[in-house]
């Protein structure tokens, strides 16, 4: 399949744009055709992105494999290059699996107003910004890929949110692109010392300039990424997003979205400044530690279910961030698992909840009850994942935890020891913190009796087809991933390895 290594990559990131321009073209009233043309073109850019997956050479997966590099705007030495290695191949298949899987909920639900054609075409836009982030090469193809997103995701808070969208959509799109400006002034200043913007030189040949200005343009970069992931304290912008957001919006925004902030770390700022990054490393790990715990404490003071699992979501990424911040190859490779487990397992987590406020028209805590006892199945889903967002061992969220408190342990040789082992602590209370919030959850929404009001309810009734059909390959996914880690590790330990060697 000689097509799949040469426009492999690029069909898989621009299919979807193509289909959201065809869906502009169906009439409103075909809503079937409208639904089946989104969904296909979803499924078609996922089974393109799985035979890159299978073509992959895994023997040799620190190198950049199905690269293309084309001359594109020759004024500024910009360029076409995009690529995949064992960084971030998991993250392209994971884009393009749980947006197909959106496309297959969506059938079941068209949040209101019911604008199907409109709604699709953003995830399908979405879907491009998010996929071409991951695959970019080139830091203005990057950038342009990173804003992408910021469009629909804010016009699918602003128009199919909750009764503060307004609010939540302003906030999220200004917080991002506050970010991204610091970002693009760094992205210039690599440009300027260096004299291109594609990351593979810039990463091999280093910036030869005074640690002054690399400290000076990690800044700029850890701003831009840090917003996105989000760290504390940029991280505001997330629970009112997460809160007012439909259900598929909260779902690629936890899912995909939040690892585009961690992935530019370990793409761009860790292998072009190298040295930089150690100065940096230890306010990184502070921050990702105060993160874990805040998030944690945050989540045992929520009443509302999605908000609950959207501070989750500042904990969970601390751990990600805590990873990187160890600058080591157990830390790293914990960091890229944790992505991979966080976009399973919290996407999983926001498909429940809205599935939830679909049957009780509520997300208060204190408003359920029973559900095991009334909804089995339903309940038995949200026990399982939720105790997967615990870090139950034989789940995915253990292996991604587990690796970035090992890495703190021994840190790299750059790095304060002592500080690192610190916060390690700091990060298996936070570990204990969210068993406890994830139980009293359980243990109100699942146990108990069923409320007076719903008893009698025609309106709870139990997972239909397409919720199975949409969750079964997340449910799957994060037993397998649990029990099997290699799955992840084998895929993406010879990409970090080579990253590290910037270390000596």
């Amino acid at each position: 399949m000689g097509w799949i290594e040469d426009w492999g990559l690029s069909v898989a990131t621009f299919l979807p744009l193509v289909g959201a321009i065809a869906l502009l073209f169906i009439p409103p009233a075909q809503e079937r055709a409208i639904k089946l043309t989104g969904t296909i073109v979803a499924g078609v850019a996922l089974v393109v992105g799985i035979l890159v997956a299978i073509a992959f050479d895994y023997g040799n997966a620190g190198a950049l494999q199905f690269e293309v590099s084309a001359e594109w705007i020759p004024q500024i030495d910009a360029n076409y290059h995009i690529g995949v290695d064992g960084i971030s191949l998991p993250m392209v298949v994971l884009s393009l699996l749980v947006t197909f899987l959106c496309m297959i909920y969506l059938w079941w639900h068209i949040p209101e107003p019911g604008k199907p054609k409109a709604f699709m075409a953003l995830v399908l836009l979405l879907e491009t910004g998010m996929t071409g982030t991951f695959v970019a090469l080139d830091l203005v193809l990057f950038f342009i890929f990173w804003e992408i997103v910021l469009v629909p995701m804010y016009f699918m808070i602003g128009i199919w949110g909750g009764p503060r969208r307004e609010y939540a959509s302003v906030k999220f799109f200004l917080y991002t692109l506050f970010g991204s400006i610091f970002m693009l002034l760094s992205f210039l200043a690599l440009r300027f010392s260096a004299g291109t913007f594609d990351m593979v030189e810039l990463a091999s040949q280093g910036i030869d300039a005074s640690t002054v200005f690399q400290n000076l343009v990690f800044a700029g970069l850890f701003l831009g990424f840090a917003v996105k992931v989000p760290m504390w304290p940029f991280h505001t912008w997330l629970p009112d997003a997460h809160t007012e957001a439909p259900t598929v919006g909260s779902v690629l925004l936890a899912a995909i979205m939040l690892k585009m902030g961690t992935y530019g770390f370990i793409r761009i700022a860790i292998p072009i400044l190298p040295d930089a990054a150690v100065t940096w490393a230890p306010v990184i790990g502070i921050l990702a530690v105060i993160a874990i715990i805040y998030g944690a404490l945050c989540c045992l003071a929520q009443t509302d279910l999605k908000r609950m699992i959207a501070f989750s979501s500042v904990g969970h990424m601390g751990f990600v961030m805590l990873g990187i911040a160890t600058l080591t190859d157990e830390g790293i490779n914990g960091a890229i698992f944790g992505m991979v487990a966080h976009g399973l397992i919290t996407g999983m987590l926001f498909f429940l909840a809205g599935s939830i406020h679909e049957r009780y028209h509520t997300r208060e805590i204190g408003a359920l009850g029973g559900m095991l006892q009334q909804i089995p199945r339903f309940g038995s889903l949200l026990t399982y994942t939720a105790i997967a967002s615990l870090g139950l061992p034989g789940l995915a969220g253990f292996w991604g935890e587990m690796l970035a408190l090992l890495g703190s342990y021994e840190p790299n040789a750059q790095l304060n020891q002592t500080l690192f082992r610190v916060l390690m602590v700091g990060g298996g209370i936070g570990t204990v913190l969210t068993a406890g919030y994830f139980l009293w959850m359980l243990q109100r929404v699942n146990l108990g009796r069923v409320p007076e009001k719903y008893r009698e309810s025609r309106g709870i009734f139990d997972v239909v087809s397409l919720e199975w059909i949409a969750w079964v390959p997340l449910l799957i996914l994060i037993l397998v991933t649990g029990i099997y880690p290699k799955l992840v590790l084998g895929v993406t330990d010879d990409a970090v390895q080579k990253l590290l060697g910037v270390f000596g």
